[in-house]
């Protein structure tokens, strides 16, 4: 049988070293191409691991040790309450509960930094297995050394990240640990023993080789590229062929808009309110020529109770307005919530805290916890003035704060001209911001342009976004209408912002106290603009065709045409996207719809119980550890129970080699050249019987012949019952 030599020599020291060498050169780009900090900590934790298995420490010793140092590193960083409370580790469990969920949703971004923590720590203590496995069991680390060779020149091409001495490191390492390796392997496979003078010379001339090799390469003269730089290359086709196809759905990257998308009819969360409407998630103020970002990314989140008034005031002045209320039960788990136009409250029975972030005014968990948990909001449905709306005529009637204008009428520099001279021609002859507002939003029912999901154009490195869409190709989807009519209006003064959450959904069913249930999947995933008109506050305009935010407004007296923001108007194209269709309750879909309800309520229990599932598989681990560790005291009894009614002779040559595995967990374990008729004379002598040698004699036969003769087991069932019997002592 082959064995492993564990002994700590010098040897297996060096073979550590190295090891940890190899591993350190993943680490050392880490803080130099992120954002991570405290690289120690990874990097000591990679000395303790190896450390501990040089000596050998036994795993149920060393793996406490090692989560011991993991919540220690995490509480250092991230965590207030005291090391080890009930607070702390309830916190712990629920934000890796929280954040598997939003593995398992794919919104890798809305990760904690805890849990983020932890998995970094969980790979590396992986990887130093995987390292300790090839190096001790395998004597191999060819692999290892040519990935990390393969890592370490991918950082140098196409990053900043300079790895002139990281390649030095890594060759003289892996050629040391492969050379270590080798000889090893010869002295185990032409068995020379541990032979000094034969390790020496190898060894000697192992470091001049590897000596002669570095400094060759270093001093000899080097050639100079005869490949241009792909990197350039690389990223010129990435502005020329966009991202590719994309799924429909929120994102949290809004800095290069455009391209195809594929629908997704996923189920995001299901509402039950009196009157349909859009879910806002978050605003964006900073156009950037290709997309959208937030101009104050620096700006910390405000911590609220829940039950507080949502620091977000979408309306002002003497609006008049009526309350309403929301039930959502969301089926993604997703860290922020969604809310509609107006939102005053949240309440939510699982929840103490919320944030809110001011640059975006996006409504968080408290510590970007995830939930699927029902919660509900109020809200107050404003309606609109339009008397007030038309009382601005002009940006100085406007009176509009400095900070603010230059916050929502930013343009970049290279827009070009035609885009704001394409506005004034538009809004040309109205007098009233409303007017113009309203000319710009009925210019996109034009036939001219069309919506669709695909064949949609990602502007180059020179190109305009928005002009792209407007003078060019005149084809695509939400984001290009809304941002197109935002930029649009800020040409001629009038301060916008982009928004994006989901539309209304498709109407289910009747909820309670006369509310309607929409559910809203990632196909209703949308964006929009509102317009600040001073007075009155934000108001809300959906320039995408067969689309409708259902705004309301009061004409007072006057008798203007109905908005196309407060009913929906028949669309003048053929629409690629179905608009949303009566309220009916659709059968099908409710029966399609319970296996989703039957699978949430089972996340709820995991999430409302979890306290108690993980004391419940701990005593469960703790017992099954100590049933595995006595199991030479019932194991014999199983046997006994198992093979008392067999009568087929068949069961003869299961009966011995179960007996030969007892007699192994007795402590009378088989060398590896012994042969079966030498053991049994071993146990024999042991027991002071010959009952054994009787048993080895049938399984030989058994062996040899393939049968045995009726009756066989039957005759040395009670041989083995004994020898049984004789382990339980």
């Amino acid at each position: 049988m082959r064995t492993v030599n564990s002994k700590r020599d010098w040897g297996t020291f060096f073979l550590y070293a190295f090891g940890f060498v190899l591993l350190w050169e993943w680490i050392r780009p880490l803080k130099e191409l992120t954002d991570t900090g405290y690289l120690y900590m990874f990097i000591f934790y990679i000395f303790l691991s190896f450390v501990m298995a040089f000596f050998h420490v036994r795993m149920w010793i060393s793996s406490p040790i090692k989560i011991f140092y993991i919540l220690s590193c995490v509480h250092v960083l991230y965590l207030e309450e005291a090391f080890f409370s009930p607070t702390w580790f309830k916190g712990i469990f629920a934000d890796i509960i929280n954040n598997f969920g939003l593995v398992l949703a794919g919104e890798w971004v809305e990760l904690t930094n805890v849990f983020r923590t932890i998995m970094f720590f969980v790979l590396i203590w992986l990887m130093t297995y995987l390292i300790h496995y090839w190096l001790l069991n395998r004597k191999r680390i060819f692999l290892f050394f040519v990935v990390t060779l393969i890592y370490i020149t991918v950082l140098d091409t196409f990053t900043p990240y300079s790895a002139k001495e990281a390649i030095i490191r890594t060759i003289v390492t892996g050629f040391a640990a492969m050379g270590i390796l080798t000889l090893n392997r010869i002295l185990t496979k032409e068995n020379i023993g541990r032979d000094f003078s034969f390790s020496k010379r190898w060894m000697t001339l192992l470091s001049c080789l590897i000596v002669l090799s570095v400094t060759v390469g270093l001093i000899a003269p080097k050639a100079e590229p005869i490949w241009p730089d792909p990197v350039p290359f690389i990223k010129s086709l990435n502005d020329k062929s966009g991202g590719g196809t994309k799924t429909i759905g929120y994102g949290v990257d809004d800095s290069q808009l455009g391209g195809d998308f594929v629908g997704d009819n996923k189920v995001v969360f299901r509402a039950e309110v009196e009157s349909k409407h859009y879910w806002k998630v978050e605003t964006k103020d900073y156009y950037t020529g290709k997309g959208w970002i937030a101009s104050d990314r620096q700006s910390e989140r405000i911590t609220f109770p829940i039950e507080s008034v949502v620091p977000i005031y979408d309306f002002e002045g003497d609006v008049e307005v009526r309350e309403q209320e929301a039930i959502i039960e969301p089926f993604i788990s997703y860290p922020h919530l969604v809310y509609p136009f107006g939102v005053r409250q949240a309440h939510a029975l699982d929840m103490e805290f919320l944030e809110f972030d001011p640059s975006i005014e996006k409504i968080y968990f408290e510590n970007n916890r995830s939930t699927i948990g029902r919660y509900s909001l109020s809200y107050k449905v404003p309606k609109y003035s339009v008397t007030k709306l038309k009382q601005i005529t002009s940006f100085q009637q406007a009176r509009l704060d400095r900070m603010f204008t230059q916050k929502y009428l930013q343009v970049p520099a290279t827009l070009p001209v035609e885009v704001k001279k394409l506005a004034e021609e538009i809004t040309k002859g109205h007098e009233t911001w409303f007017d113009k507002v309203r000319a710009v939003e009925r210019y996109f029912d034009q036939a001219m342009f069309s919506y669709s999901q695909k064949d949609v154009a990602v502007p180059g490195r020179n190109e305009d976004y928005v002009a792209q869409f407007l003078f060019d190709t005149k084809v695509g989807y939400c984001d290009n209408f809304s941002t197109s009519m935002a930029v649009m209006l800020r040409t001629i003064g009038i301060p916008t912002r982009w928004v994006k959450g989901y539309s209304g959904g498709e109407y289910k069913q009747l909820g309670s106290n006369s509310r309607k249930v929409y559910e809203v999947t990632n196909n209703n995933a949308h964006s929009w603009l509102e317009v600040y008109f001073p007075g009155s506050g934000w108001l809300a305009f959906e320039p995408t065709p067969g689309f409708s935010n259902n705004v309301s407004l009061n004409f007072d007296t006057y008798k203007q045409e109905t908005p196309k923001a407060e009913t929906p108007a028949p669309v003048k194209k053929p629409e690629p996207v179905k608009p949303d269709r009566k309220e009916e309750v659709d059968n099908k879909a409710t029966s399609t719809f319970s296996f989703k309800l039957f699978w949430l309520k089972i996340k709820l229990f995991f999430k409302n119980e979890w306290e108690w599932i993980l004391i419940t598989g701990l005593a469960l681990a703790l017992l099954a550890v100590i049933i595995y560790r006595k199991r030479s005291r019932w194991l014999p009894h199983y046997l006994l129970f198992r093979f008392k009614f067999k009568k087929n002779d068949d069961s003869f040559g299961l009966a011995y080699v179960a007996l030969l595995k007892q007699l192994e967990l007795y402590g009378l374990k088989r060398k590896s050249d012994q042969t079966l008729r030498d053991y049994a004379k071993y146990v024999d002598t042991f027991f002071s019987t010959r009952e054994m040698t009787r048993l080895t004699d049938r399984y030989e036969l058994l062996l040899y012949k393939g049968a045995l003769k009726n009756g066989t087991w039957e005759e040395t069932k009670e041989l083995w019952e004994n020898l049984i019997k004789k382990t339980i002592a």
